[in-house]
């Protein structure tokens, strides 16, 4: 992966410039935004993968439904094996299957219990979304460069982690960093969300902080609240996996926290299977995590909640495997602040 980075660094001025022609003809409104007939919540990053975004969605989404908003969730849909329009939920189920939405919209929808949709053009897909279901407040997924739809409240989530690496590498522009903007483009945003997963809270890097000087900062954690049997959705504390013998399955971007909160747990992570993000298990994965749980002499399989949404397709393939999701929700560290401003811009 680094060898291609570099490899592809020469496209970065390219890149660079797209980048920035396109923000300079929306900033003049050359690019024109549209408005749809709804609030509009944006959630997204500067960054490529590993964020949060998903589960901040999830928590806005049942904040607004706590305060008996009608949300729903638009998402574009990544890694899907569909395009254009498609309805995912309609809050009484789910429509389609977790490969024909894509993992993040799925995972969302069951989690929230609200309509969901994808579409890669987002006004197009709001608008066909406020046709089909009675919503009132819109939040979409992963939407910080889609600049063509008007929100009310555009929030960007960054990893603690990331902001610390000043200087590195992975704070370039793609293809030879990570970052899909600049810092510069902090100035769109509403507000900032640094999530500092399983960390403390460290303060934001000198460098960087003349970029977030008119942005309001929140600072987020990952909270890991137990393990739920991908069968029979029975909940077990973090302490009963304590020294336990598991097979580790990870297909998401940047898996470290993940593995670091078992590890912090006391659970073995010894013996792993780490695939790139969004990955789309094949039958030959399945044999594959057969041949390693029983080659290892494991006694389950530990996954995110992402991935058990996918596996869950094959159960009947692994129903003699006990397999477990980590829930971990993301909880801003103040709560209450958060909420005002939140629903004082809707």
């Amino acid at each position: 992966m680094l060898f291609l980075r570099l490899l592809l660094s020469p496209f970065t001025p390219v890149y660079a410039f797209v980048i920035w022609l396109r923000n300079y003809l929306f900033d003049r409104n050359i690019f024109k935004q549209h408005k749809v007939n709804a609030k509009v919540i944006s959630i997204g990053n500067i960054s490529v993968g590993g964020s949060g975004k998903t589960p901040t969605v999830i928590h806005i989404t049942n904040l607004l439904k706590q305060y008996s908003k009608k949300v729903g969730v638009l998402s574009r849909g990544y890694g899907r094996n569909s395009k254009g329009y498609l309805l995912v939920s309609d809050d009484e189920k789910i429509l389609t299957d977790v490969n024909t939405g894509g993992d993040e919209i799925y995972l969302t929808a069951l989690e929230c219990k609200v309509p969901a949709a994808v579409c890669e053009n987002r006004v197009e897909g709001a608008n066909k979304f406020l046709k089909d279901v009675d919503i009132d407040v819109i939040v979409l997924d992963d939407a910080f460069q889609h600049r063509k739809i008007y929100r009310d409240i555009n929030i960007v989530v960054f990893d603690q982690n990331f902001l610390n690496r000043i200087g590195g590498m992975d704070q370039n522009l793609l293809p030879l960093g990570l970052m899909r903007e600049g810092f510069n483009a902090v100035k769109r945003a509403d507000a900032a969300i640094i999530n500092r997963k399983f960390s403390e809270i460290s303060h934001l890097p000198v460098k960087l902080q003349e970029y977030f000087k008119d942005v309001k900062i929140f600072t987020a954690k990952y909270k890991a609240t137990g393990f739920f049997d991908l069968k029979n959705k029975q909940f077990f504390n973090l302490d009963e996996f304590k020294g336990q013998k598991s097979l580790v399955i990870s297909g998401i971007a940047r898996p470290q926290s993940f593995l670091k909160v078992l590890e912090q747990n006391n659970i073995d992570i010894k013996d792993k299977l780490i695939f790139e993000d969004h990955k789309n298990y094949t039958p030959e994965d399945i044999q594959n995590i057969r041949k390693e749980f029983y080659a290892k002499n494991s006694h389950s399989v530990v996954t995110t909640e992402k991935d058990a949404v996918k596996l869950s397709l094959f159960s009947r393939e692994l129903d003699d495997i006990d397999i477990y999701f980590l829930k971990i929700e993301m909880v801003p560290d103040n709560q209450e602040e958060f909420e005002k401003f939140i629903l004082s811009k809707i």
